[in-house]
């Protein structure tokens, strides 16, 4: 009785602990809004919200506010509107739940000086010729077909301030010839590790299909210049009498329009840079030439040339019919390309009558446009170029004359749609940026992917195959990320799931009658069974959620199997269990954490979860006081009923996980230099061992993997740890050199080992299982190899 009442007093110590403490931070969070603290809308990108903040911190910072006592306060509200509204995750939560969605969340707690601010934060952020990449635009880019040259920066790196003022000249020199980026490896520092990314600034080349090409030459803007040109392979081809008939012949057959830079002794002739820009800029859709007129007289006479121009031949253009051949005197490149893009053929126009014949059998990416002719429709045409080797036709519907057909497909605005090649019903459509190099990866993503654009003809309601429904509004940034998401689960899950997407911006009533409200909301329909999807915005996040749907790894507990599985557990059982309510916003936050955590620990801790609004009275009996209320019932405990709660700040899977590691009995062992000597080196067993330093954080971390690993291994490898700081020798002998180090002490017979033993290059628990199963296998053959026949 007396440990009960104990153990009652701690636990609402803890609870009075952890409620201060999330007084205590919520007093400096803000519960205004966020969109509205930074001035902006909704649908504002990444780019957007850093240009806000950038903008409210060189006025609001404390640095420029000294006789201001409310700035810190002031500013620290602002500064965690931008970091949780700049991070995808973090966004989705805030707008499905509010502030306190957010409280296990400790953004926005420490700021930079005013100068950082001023001089380091998003440095092309305000530059129009240089796209700035983020994590979920930068596959698009790089898979669009087109030549991209990108700048990996961090912004407290003083060699890249000084490259700045160059790449952006750099950046107007070769605007519309070649992509220019810029990633900030500040901002985003796994997209930036994954592209292997360790200096800075780093510069590459990237081509779709190709391995991408790190420049080491000078960082002057010719030098950069020269590099970059050497990968426009499009060719600028002299022209005269002996080749121009046939080459424009050629070219028209396929049709392919001519560029024709003529010079004669009068006027300016376009340099050769320029020509070639062009013909970079212009690839797939003219072929550009040039012809010396001092040389060719009559040929230059007989296209009527008389000073120096340039001229624009469309297919099965002539000089005799009139106005199809356009003249143009401009020697600027964006003028000229922009010239050139206006006077080639338009996109074909499909209407009604030829749309379903015309898409029945052949892929498609068509623009609906209603009435507008502006640029971005002159651009679509170099799509035609960009598609043509994923064999993507592409073509446009007129929405004002053909207001019918768009309105059977729910079309409401100007868009560009994906059909798939099986008809007009299966179509995806496009919700990323409206700039080229997004439509095209767009488009080449699409046909290859199995997501579908919804309608109420053919939502899931009724259906025998299981569906995942992505609830969505357009102008949501996390739902525009997600879409990229979804096509490559789509295409790992094929056969399994059908996946489709709803615009509840234009199917309200439909996102009405499911409960939608807040994008995105993805569902999974599985007959009589639906199940909202709450993990990251990634396709493994889906394709765990996925797994556990199929193989669950959290226990649903109820009041007679919490007695049952936890309170009457097994001695060598430890359980951990939620206590949550459905409406709480930290304990949906923290579900798929929760259910990654189990994966993790599969084998080791069972892990449940206990409904307390369904089991209200149950949860109120076991004294649960707040959710969500995270419990550890250990093993080997002479009171079932006791149990650990977890106050930590974090309730990530990684954090849980260690904690959870943390309360279990060691499988591991610690060695002293004499053990290393006598059990490992001389001894008959396997031996993996960490070797490690108390005082260093990796360490730290790995250690409750290295645990694991321990658990995993049982009676194939012992698990062995030597502190580096006790037993430096021991350690310098082994030949370590940095920590953590895990090494494979295999027994080879009868030969002594080597003290270094073979190095293992993973701080992952699997995947070190996975490498010394391997190698055991390996000394298994060898074993029997080396027998005699005799004995085999």
């Amino acid at each position: 009785m007396e440990m009960s009442q104990n153990h009652r007093r701690t636990s609402r110590t803890s609870f009075l602990f952890a409620f201060i403490a999330a007084w205590l931070f919520l007093t400096i969070s803000s519960d205004e809004d966020y969109y509205k603290l930074l001035g902006i809308s909704k649908e504002a990108g990444t780019r957007e919200i850093r240009q806000a903040f950038k903008k409210l911190a060189l006025t609001m910072h404390p640095d420029k506010n000294p006789n201001d006592a409310t700035a810190h306060e002031k500013f620290l509200k602002i500064n965690r509107a931008y970091e949780v509204l700049k991070d995808e995750d973090l966004r989705k939560k805030y707008d499905k739940y509010g502030e306190k969605g957010l409280q296990d969340e400790q953004q926005g707690g420490r700021y930079e000086s005013w100068n950082y601010y001023r001089y380091d934060f998003g440095i092309y952020d305000e530059d129009a010729e240089i796209t700035t990449l983020d994590r979920g635009d930068f596959d698009a880019a790089v898979n669009s077909g087109e030549v991209w040259f990108v700048n990996f920066y961090f912004p407290r790196c003083s060699h890249c301030h000084d490259l700045a003022p160059t790449w952006r000249e750099f950046a107007k020199e070769m605007d519309g010839v070649i992509r220019i980026g810029a990633v900030n490896c500040g901002d985003n520092g796994m997209l930036c590790r994954s592209k292997s990314i360790n200096s800075y600034p780093s510069l590459y080349v990237f081509r779709a299909g190709m391995k991408p090409e790190k420049y080491y030459g000078d960082r002057t803007k010719s030098s950069l210049t020269t590099f970059a040109m050497q990968f426009v392979k499009s060719k600028v081809t002299e022209l005269w009498q002996g080749n121009v008939f046939s080459e424009i012949d050629r070219a028209f057959a396929e049709r392919i329009g001519w560029l024709i830079n003529f010079c004669t002794d009068t006027g300016d002739c376009l340099e050769s840079q320029t020509r070639r820009k062009l013909a970079g800029m212009l690839d797939g859709l003219v072929n550009v030439g040039w012809m010396d007129c001092s040389k060719q007289a009559d040929l230059c006479d007989s296209f009527e040339i008389t000073t120096s121009t340039t001229a624009v031949f469309p297919p099965g253009s002539s000089l005799a019919q009139k106005g199809s051949v356009l003249f143009i005197q401009s020697l600027d490149t964006k003028e000229i390309y922009a010239q050139v893009l206006q006077h080639l053929p338009d996109l074909e126009i499909l209407t009604k009558s030829s749309f379903e014949h015309k898409l029945a059998h052949h892929r498609w990416l068509i623009s609906f446009s209603f009435g507008h002719n502006d640029l971005a429709s002159h651009e679509y045409k170099k799509l035609k170029a960009l598609l043509k080797d994923s064999h993507i036709q592409v073509g446009k519907v007129d929405c004002i004359t053909d207001s019918e057909l768009c309105a059977s497909l729910y079309i409401q605005k100007p868009c560009v749609a994906v059909f798939k090649g099986v008809g007009i019903h299966d179509f995806e459509i496009h919700h990323g940026k409206d700039v080229l190099y997004n439509v095209a990866a767009f488009a080449k993503e699409s046909v290859n992917a199995h997501v579908t654009t919804l309608r109420p003809e053919n939502f899931p309601s009724h259906e025998k195959e299981p569906w995942l429904v992505d609830f969505f509004a357009p102008w949501c940034p996390p739902c525009r990320a997600l879409l990229p998401e979804l096509r490559k689960a789509s295409i790992q899950l094929f056969g399994q799931l059908k996946f489709g997407t709803l615009d509840c911006t234009v199917h309200e009533t439909l996102c009405n009658m499911h409960n939608i409200h807040a994008y995105p909301t993805t569902v999974i329909f599985n007959k009589s069974s639906i199940h909202e999807y709450e993990g990251h915005h990634s396709a493994d996040g889906i394709l765990e959620f996925i797994e556990d749907l199929v193989n669950p790894v959290v226990v649903t507990l109820t009041p007679e199997s919490f007695q049952e599985l936890v309170k009457r557990r097994k001695s060598s059982e430890t359980w951990m269990v939620d206590f949550y309510a459905p409406w709480c916003g930290p304990c949906q936050a923290l579900l798929p954490e929760w259910r990654r955590m189990a994966r993790m620990l599969s084998g080791i801790v069972n892990v449940g979860t206990v409904d307390c609004q369904k089991h209200h009275s149950f949860c109120q009996g076991e004294d649960v006081r707040a959710y969500p209320e995270i419990r550890l019932f250990p093993q080997n405990s002479n009171r079932r009923e006791q149990y650990q709660s977890y106050n930590g700040w974090h309730r990530d899977a990684f954090s849980l996980k260690s904690w959870a590691l943390s309360s279990l009995p060691r499988s591991s062992v610690d060695l002293s230099p004499e053990d290393f000597k006598r059990k490992v080196l001389g001894g008959k067993d396997h031996w993996v061992l960490d070797f490690y330093a108390p005082w260093c954080g990796p360490c730290q971390q790995f250690a409750p993997e290295f645990e694991v690993l321990a658990r995993m291994m049982k009676g194939t490898v012992r698990a062995g740890k030597v502190d580096c700081q006790a037993h430096h020798q021991t350690c310098q002998s082994a030949g370590i050199k940095a920590y953590p180090s895990v090494r494979f002490y295999p027994h080879l017979g009868t030969t002594r080992r080597d003290q270094g033993g073979e190095h293992i290059n993973s701080r992952d628990a699997t995947v070190i299982a996975d490498i010394l199963r391997q190698r055991l296998q390996q000394l298994a053959l060898q074993g029997k190899s080396s027998k005699p026949k005799d004995e085999l």
